[in-house]
Parts: C-alpha cells; structure tokens; sequence
C-alpha cells in the first residue's frame, strides 16, 4: 500500500475513534504533502513523503528543546506526541552494524579517497538512508571513516 493511502486509511481510524492529536498529525502531514504536489505540479512518490515526514519530525524535534528551554514542558509534550505519531509512518530506523555496513559499502563504491570525496559518498547513501537514519549523524560518521 502507497504511503499516502496507509495516511488516508489512518485518518478515517483516527476519525472513528476520535484521537483529536492523532487525526491532527495525520492532517497536518497530508496538508504538508498536497501543498508541495500542488506548488510543484507532481504527484509524490513514498520517498518523497517520506522526506516531507523527516522535515517535519525535525522541525518538531527543534521546538521540542525550545519549549523545555523556556519552561514550557506542556507544549513540548504536545510536540513530542506529533513526533510519535509521525514515525509511525516512516521507515524502520536501522542500526549502528546496519548504518555502518552502508557507509563502508558507500565508500567502496564510489571510490572515495579522502575527505575531498564526502559528497560523492553522501549522494550514494542519502537514497538509502532517507528516513531510517540521522543524517547529521551519518555525516559525522562518513567524515571519521574518510579522515
């Protein structure tokens, strides 16, 4: 089933049982999806929602240590529980033996020598880890490999 359809059929659930956050993140994330279709002409593909997803459980990550920093633990809760209804949807995250078979794969394949060759190894693996994975994470790990 294509992503946006396990979103659809996930917000007639949400609405039958009247989970207002649930049906909310789920609205939230389907408006977030029809904008960019709309703005850019195309209809998206399941690794583009996935990555309008990602960037909105950043953004959410980003306001929840805002809110805990000015006191507010109320609406960093409320954060937090968007956050978990939006991994939902998102791919199973991989693990570190899993993160770092893919960028020693990564490194091979593109031949990378050194630090100069980062981008090439970051084109190669972003398709791969899109969503199951920290990017800011990976990078930091891809630049010890190469150093």
């Amino acid at each position: 089933m294509a992503l946006i359809d396990q979103l659809k059929e996930e917000q007639k659930i949400a609405m039958k049982a009247k989970d207002k956050l649930r049906l909310g993140t789920i609205r939230l994330a389907l408006s977030a999806i029809k904008q960019r279709e709309v703005d850019e002409r195309i209809t998206l593909t399941d690794d583009d929602i996935v990555a309008i997803m990602v960037k909105m459980v950043k953004q959410r990550r980003d306001s929840v240590s805002q809110f805990e920093t000015a006191g507010r633990q109320d609406l960093a809760d409320a954060e937090k529980a968007e956050i978990t209804v939006l991994e939902d949807f998102m791919p199973q995250p991989l693990s570190e033996e899993e993160v770092i078979a893919l960028i020693e794969s990564a490194i091979t394949d593109s031949g990378a020598a050194g630090m100069q060759d980062m981008g090439k190894v970051m084109g190669v693996l972003k398709p791969q880890i899109q969503g199951r994975a920290d990017m800011g994470k990976i990078s930091g790990l891809v630049r010890s490999k190469l150093a």
